[in-house]
């Protein structure tokens, strides 16, 4: 009888970047709560925008799309970009606005507002490029002289959000930015988008964001504006809880009649700490190692090799492969002291180094997305398991020099 297990074809785990789970636990409750607040924005009533922020392999991009989705299904006209490091924020926005703002050219009662909204974007695109060189967008009309063209980006912006939203109402509809990788967004054209958001806001217009980012977003934003805490909701995406993690194993299995035992199930919930990455990562190797249902311990554990060299090879390496050697020499005195998150002065002593003279290696980190700052002089990982990573990776203790 054919054995389906060892059929890669037929394995539903998908390990990928970004790449929907075959079973998206444990958030459900977090996105009705968006496609509500989406929903009340669309009829012109008032929310907050949403950041979603955390770790890496949480699924936070995954998480992004489904709301998405979410939104697209009730109505709402959307854009989604990734926001990529050293790229502006105009460059990435422009051409995403067009495409929405030629799909409501394209209802009969929106249709003169979004062509006005459109000759706006001509009016930023062709300002702005002086400053922002990397700004690439068609333009499908000439500018209206006044309109989003003073040069500036904070004024810029706010006015070709507020001729968007205005073409989004007039079609009843609205306007939801689904904005991956928030934090690679400079600070200046972050408080230039939360002032658009502000003023969409308070004119009642239906324009709304919905972000994510790691967890040093959050105080990002507050740098920005002030008053983005009072704009924005910030739900922290952690791992799963003990019953998701275990739904996103056991379900896509069941899915596929396939059984695995207690104890590794709850092994590999263990050995993942509930991130949804991970789970995908282990779930995959458990049904390529085993060879009947259900799924034993002994699988699970064979699967922990291949799971471990697949993350090291793809996962942590392309990370790693960014430093430089003093930024790994940083990394790897994080991970001597474990999982974190750690006081500075500690990760220095490791070194041998003054706290002072390690800040621009710290501050580097920071912006490449490697580690952030729970609270003042604290240091964490971004990537979960990376300390374990790290002390693999530069064995032994030559890297300290």
């Amino acid at each position: 009888m054919y054995n389906h297990l060892v059929d890669p074809v037929a394995n539903p785990f998908a390990p990928g970047a970004g790449t929907r789970p075959p079973e998206l636990a444990g958030r459900d409750e977090l996105r009705e709560s968006v496609r509500v607040a989406l929903e009340r924005i669309r009829r012109g009533r008032p929310a907050k925008s949403v950041l979603l922020v955390g770790l890496r392999g949480v699924g936070k991009t995954v998480l992004l799309d489904a709301m998405r989705d979410d939104a697209e299904s009730g109505g709402m006209q959307t854009l989604r970009i990734e926001a990529p490091e050293h790229r502006s924020l105009p460059a990435i926005l422009a051409p995403e606005i067009r495409q929405a703002l030629l799909r409501l050219s394209r209802n009969e009662q929106a249709k003169d507002l979004a062509r006005r909204a459109l000759r706006a974007l001509a009016g930023f695109a062709s300002v702005l490029k002086a400053t922002y060189e990397d700004i690439q967008v068609g333009l499908d009309f000439e500018p209206e002289p006044g309109l989003a063209d003073n040069g500036d980006l904070e004024h810029d912006l706010q006015a070709l959000l507020e001729a968007a939203g205005e073409a989004a109402r007039k079609a009843d509809t609205g306007l939801a930015l689904f904005v991956d990788e928030l934090q690679y967004v400079e600070e200046d054209e972050l408080a230039a988008l939360v002032t658009a958001l502000h003023r969409t806001s308070q004119r009642g217009l239906p324009v709304v964001l919905v972000g994510a980012g790691l967890p040093q977003l959050r105080a990002a934003m507050g740098r920005a504006k002030s008053y983005a805490e009072r704009m924005f909701d910030f739900p922290e995406i952690g791992p799963l809880s003990d019953d998701a993690a275990r739904r996103a194993i056991a379900k896509p299995l069941a899915d596929e009649g396939v059984e695995i035992a207690p104890d590794a199930l709850a092994r590999i919930v263990e050995l993942t700490g509930g991130y949804a990455y991970f789970l995908q990562q282990w779930g995959k190797h458990a049904w390529d190692v085993a060879e009947a249902s259900p799924i034993g311990i002994e699988d699970v554990e064979s699967a922990s090799v291949a799971a471990i060299a697949s993350l090291d090879e793809s996962f942590f390496r392309v990370r790693f492969d960014r430093l430089t050697p003093s930024e790994k020499r940083y990394l790897r005195a994080m991970s001597e002291l474990g999982p974190g998150p750690h006081r500075s002065g500690d990760i220095a002593d490791v070194l041998g180094r003054k706290v002072t003279s390690l800040g621009p290696t710290r501050s580097q980190l920071i912006t490449k997305g490697m580690i952030w700052s729970p609270h003042h002089g604290d240091t964490a990982f971004t990537v979960p398991l990376f300390d374990e990573f790290m002390r693999r990776i530069m064995p032994g203790d030559d890297w300290v020099s």
